[in-house]
């Protein structure tokens, strides 16, 4: 495994890998897992389907401080590098990408890559700015790795909608590939902010998962369940946990992100449709969703 901190360094590598692989008549495919850091077993995820997919594996690890706001944790976010590199060697990983924040924005950034239309809802709605920073720094990525596929995990499903929107609308040639909620056996979801929750917050937080699961098994049982009806039931339980206090529970057609009408029928719906939830425990905002879809179905962004 080969640790690069420069983009030209990164980028002589993959030029040579893919030399060498075409002298062989090979096609090597590429896949990039992009990540913040603070790995954990979500990530481990994203990089076992990235080494199942392709010859070549790049992780990047880079906290984007053009994606937090001003009352934000960029300063605080968890960092242990020691660590997420022996979770990269133990997943096979070929390349780390570890740039500062220097390397990335030698200048202050005049260029922001905006997607309007799924930025103003869900995480968008309380983070201005947030998605402009995430789809920057990705567009980026994306430019010095030229990958194949690169991955994003469900939790962000946000996230990984508005990133395949920018792919599509700026034809970069990649294919985005969303993989599963990763959680723990309690079911909360795994996220590296979770190490800032209390003890006491940390058994709180499995309120989420709870309520988002009981009304995934109503609506795969076949109850007729409204979207009315389940924002109800999820507003409730959540605010019944003292320790709780909402940001937001929306349910949307995935991914276009736009409104399901209170009236729909769960179960009855045409396209994939997310249950998505914001929600804080003291100073910690917490992400959690589910998406429906019917028997057989396989999610696209």
């Amino acid at each position: 495994m080969k640790v690069f901190r420069e983009i030209r360094e990164l980028k002589e590598y993959l030029k040579i890998e893919r030399i060498k692989a075409a002298k062989d008549r090979k096609f090597p495919k590429t896949g990039l897992v992009p990540t913040m850091g603070f790995l954990h077993e979500g990530h481990a995820s994203l990089l076992q389907r990235a080494r199942q997919d392709n010859e070549i594996v790049v992780l990047s690890i880079f906290v984007n401080p053009i994606q937090f706001g001003p009352n934000e944790d960029f300063d605080r976010y968890p960092r242990d590098e020691d660590k997420d590199l022996a979770l990269a060697e133990r997943e096979g990983v070929d390349a780390v990408f570890l740039p500062s924040v220097e390397e990335m924005y030698p200048h202050p950034t005049a260029t922001k890559i905006k997607v309007e239309g799924l930025t103003e809802r869900l995480c968008g709605a309380s983070r201005p700015g947030h998605f402009d920073g995430v789809t920057t720094v990705v567009g980026k990525l994306l430019h010095i790795v030229q990958p194949t596929n690169a991955y994003f995990g469900q939790k962000d499903a946000q996230q990984a909608a508005v990133i395949a929107q920018m792919v599509q609308d700026l034809n970069f040639d990649v294919e985005i590939i969303p993989c599963p909620i990763i959680r723990e056996s309690d079911g909360v979801a795994l996220s590296s902010r979770n190490v800032y929750l209390s003890a006491e917050q940390r058994e709180a937080a499995k309120v989420l998962s709870r309520s988002l699961q009981k009304l995934q098994s109503g609506v795969e049982a076949g109850e007729s369940i409204t979207a009315g009806e389940a924002l109800k039931a999820l507003t409730e339980a959540i605010q019944a946990e003292p320790q709780a206090v909402i940001d937001y529970v929306e349910i949307v057609h995935y991914p276009r992100l736009n409104p399901v009408e209170e009236s729909t029928i769960l179960k009855d719906a045409e396209e994939p449709v997310l249950v998505a939830l914001a929600v804080k425990f003291g100073t910690t905002r917490l992400i959690d969703n589910v998406i429906l879809m019917k028997k057989g179905e396989a999610l696209h962004v």
